[in-house]
This record gives C-alpha cells, sequence and structure tokens, in this order.
C-alpha cells in the first residue's frame, strides 16, 4: 500500500470513529439522561437551552423546565404520573399568541431527579415557588391539571399570590378526593388503594390501562388514540416509582379546602362532568363556591383528559380567561 492509500484509509477510519463516537453519545443520553448527557450534547452541538433547563431545589434536587417565547408567563402544572410535556400543544398555542410559557416536570417526573423523600405536596409548592423566584415572574397566571391542580391551589396558599395575577384549574383535585365523615361526597380509601397496587404491581401495564378512563376512550363511540396512549405511557414510564406512589396520597388524602380560601385571584374552573378519574361532584362542585370570585366552565360529556381530547375548545376558552 503507497502512502497515499494509507493516508486514506487512515483518514476514512478516523472520520468512521468519529461518526460511532457521536452516535453512541447521543443513544447514552437517550438511554441514560443526566448521566451521558453532557457528553453526548459536547459530541452533538447541542446546548442546554435546546434540551431544556434545570433549578435546583434547596435540598438539592435538579427541576426540570421548559421556558418558550416573551411575554405575560404563563405557568402550567401537570397531572399525575406525566410531565411537562403533556402540555405541549397549550404552550406551543399561547406561545404563538405572544405569551412566555413555562412548564416544569414535578420531583419524581420526567426529566426531574428521582428522590426517596420529599415528594409531598408541601415540598412541590416549594419547589414551584423556587422556580417562579429564580426566573423572577411577575403578573403569572398560572395552571394546572389534576394534581397539579392542587400543586396550584397549595402553592397559592403556602407562598401567596402577590406574583400571580390569574389561576385556572382543570379536572383538579382540590378540595378533597378522599371520602370521610365530613367529606361523603368522596372516594373511598381503596379505590388509591387500588391505584397504589397497580403501580407497585405492573406500573408499565397499569398506565397503558388508566388510558381507557382518563381520557374517556372506554365510552360508547369514543376515537381512540393510539399515539395518545403511548404519550401517557411513556410520560409515566420516564418518572420513578417511589415519587410517583408517593405522590398518590398527596392527590387523594391531602385537603386543600384551607388553600382555596386564601385564592384572591381571578380563577377558573374547567371540568368535564363524564371526568371518569376526578369525579366533578366531589372536586371542582365543591372547590368554585370556596374561592370567592372563582368561574366554573363544565365541559359536558368531558373525560379527565380534556387538554388534549378537547384541545381546541380548552385553548380557545384558558386564552380567553387570560385576556379577559
Amino acid at each position: 500500500m503507497n502512502e497515499q492509500s494509507k493516508s486514506t484509509s487512515s483518514s476514512t477510519l478516523s472520520s468512521r470513529r468519529e461518526v460511532l463516537a457521536t452516535s453512541l453519545g447521543a443513544l447514552a443520553a437517550a438511554a441514560v439522561p443526566g448521566v451521558a448527557g453532557a457528553a453526548a450534547a459536547k459530541a452533538t452541538g447541542t446546548t442546554a437551552a435546546s434540551r431544556g433547563h434545570y433549578v435546583t431545589s434547596k435540598d438539592g434536587t435538579r427541576i426540570y423546565y421548559k421556558d418558550w417565547g416573551k411575554g405575560q408567563p404563563v405557568l402550567f402544572s401537570h397531572g399525575w404520573p406525566l410531565s411537562a410535556d403533556a402540555w405541549d400543544a397549550q404552550m406551543v398555542f399561547l406561545g404563538q399568541k405572544g405569551y412566555r410559557v413555562i412548564a416544569h416536570d414535578r420531583r419524581s417526573h420526567g426529566r426531574s431527579d428521582q428522590t426517596w423523600d420529599g415528594n409531598d405536596m408541601d415540598t412541590y409548592a416549594d419547589d414551584l415557588a423556587h422556580l417562579i423566584e429564580t426566573l423572577d415572574l411577575k403578573d403569572l397566571v398560572m395552571v394546572g391539571h389534576s394534581t397539579g391542580g392542587g400543586e396550584v391551589a397549595h402553592y397559592l396558599g403556602r407562598h401567596g399570590t402577590k406574583r400571580v395575577a390569574k389561576a385556572v384549574l382543570v379536572g383538579a383535585v382540590p378540595p378533597l378526593m378522599l371520602k370521610t365523615a365530613s367529606n361523603p361526597g368522596g372516594l373511598d380509601l381503596s379505590v388509591f388503594d387500588g391505584i397504589r397496587k397497580g403501580t407497585y404491581d405492573d406500573r408499565s401495564q397499569f398506565f397503558k390501562d388508566l388510558t381507557m378512563p382518563f381520557y374517556g376512550y372506554n365510552r360508547p363511540g369514543a376515537k381512540v388514540s393510539e399515539g395518545v396512549r403511548e404519550s401517557f405511557w411513556l410520560q409515566g414510564m420516564m418518572g420513578g416509582i417511589k415519587g410517583q406512589l408517593d405522590c398518590i396520597r398527596e392527590f387523594s388524602e391531602v385537603d386543600y379546602t384551607a388553600d382555596l380560601k386564601k385564592i384572591d385571584k381571578p380563577t377558573l374552573f374547567i371540568h368535564g362532568d363524564d371526568d371518569q378519574i376526578v369525579p366533578i361532584g366531589a372536586s371542582a362542585r365543591m372547590a368554585h363556591p370556596l374561592v370567592k370570585g372563582s368561574t366554573l366552565k363544565v365541559y359536558a360529556g368531558s373525560d379527565h383528559g380534556l387538554t388534549v381530547t378537547h384541545q381546541d375548545r380548552f385553548n380557545a376558552d384558558l386564552l380567553a380567561f387570560i385576556k379577559g
């Protein structure tokens, strides 16, 4: 082999090695986010801004968030067991309307750190407060779905409303999901024990099965989207099982009545009257009277996942309330 051939061969081999290294780096980042992510980013030329952002809470937990657009800020809190990705359609819609949109992954959910301790509503609210203060958000519109509605309510009750302009609670769990002597319209503890057992025994299958009542896909004539079901499953499986198990207590047994009574900003409740996950009679119909001057908008025949199944209607109602 002459010198020119050797040089060409060496150059080709080097190029192949670079391609292989870059590919392996990207695969490692996908398989183990947070461990190989930095190395893969360097290899592929991506930046922290393009991948998302993190804030570090007081106990060292990294909380992932998206922050898009400019304008009045709108902050979204997701339901269990999902992530910030559940709000993508709303974030794109409002971002295109001139708003700054932010959504975080609750600790032990999505891309945030999976923690053994601290998976409780006090800490969720404190994490949210830390994010809001770090970004110095003001004149803020807070939007919470399901468990995220409890998170928003507890933030407002625990940290006050001075940075907040309005709040929207969608299919939200307040005031209290659990049936008690003083809350006879709630659900039996056995319902939530069943969720715990399903999550512990076979989390993957349980999340797949949960999509059917969640989006009302088990109703006659429902148009089932396998893509929506797979997205729910993927978001759920990104989270940590310990934190997800702990969170079940937070959306079922925490009483948010005192938090609701402290809300002194315009508040909109949106709820489907065929919500099989958070029945409207034990939630929005009881929570609405506790928030002075609030509005309740009922979606007839709608399910728990109405931000997806009634996406365009919900987006329009959300925008109208923000602008109103």
